[in-house]
């Protein structure tokens, strides 16, 4: 009986792992470049699971951070820089793959994936050499720290405006009812109850905004 085909030296990890491009590059005045797509080959005769894991998860969104690859077939992965920023020119973030039999969890093989956003296309890339000492001590600490990537928009937070429209429904609603009797507020911070239920619906819709997934 013909046994069925195995990956090579599956227990130890290191199936080799096909992927192109191995570097991105995003340019900030290119809004095109903003979006790229990694292509991942599987050239085997089983199905391979992939996973795909950031140094910097919350600059980029990736479109199906995870799935599978028929045998012999090959998958886009679209990858969009989500923080163009000048601060963030020139720092190399990493992309990492790890691929894995359909039937088991553990990986059997990465790769991995340089991105670079600089300013515009006739910049070169920055060199680890002449890279100044708050990046090299980025690229060094981002080494061997990857996080999973999803394929949902991370959020940085809530903005300052968002936060000072809750914090200023909240004393509203705190504050005491027109008609209450309450000698140690001012009488003309005594609001209606119309005021109360606008600042209640906007709160709502903030809380809404700011938690969903």
């Amino acid at each position: 009986m013909q046994q069925q085909s195995r990956p090579p030296r599956a227990v130890e990890g290191r199936l080799p792992v096909f992927v192109f491009p191995t570097e991105l590059v995003f340019y900030a005045n290119e809004q095109a470049s903003h979006r790229q797509v990694l292509t991942l080959y599987n050239p085997y005769e089983f199905i391979i699971k992939f996973k795909v894991l950031c140094t910097a998860p919350r600059k980029y969104v990736v479109v199906d951070a995870t799935g599978a690859v028929k045998p012999r077939c090959c998958v886009d992965i679209v990858i969009r820089h989500r923080d163009i920023r000048e601060c963030h020119y020139g720092v190399v973030d990493k992309f990492r793959l790890q691929v894995s039999e359909q039937s088991r969890c553990k990986s059997l093989g990465q790769k991995e994936v340089t991105a670079t956003l600089l300013s515009s296309a006739t910049q070169k890339p920055i060199q680890p050499h002449s890279q100044n000492k708050t990046h090299r001590l980025k690229e060094k600490l981002a080494k061997g720290v990857f996080f999973e990537q999803t394929g949902r928009t991370t959020s940085g937070g809530p903005s300052l405006f968002a936060v000072l429209l809750g914090l200023g429904c909240l004393i509203v609603l705190l504050l005491p009812t027109l008609g209450e009797p309450d000698s140690s507020v001012p009488l003309y911070l005594h609001l209606s109850v119309n005021k109360k239920l606008v600042a209640a619906y906007v709160l709502g819709l903030l809380t809404v905004v700011i938690l969903h997934p």
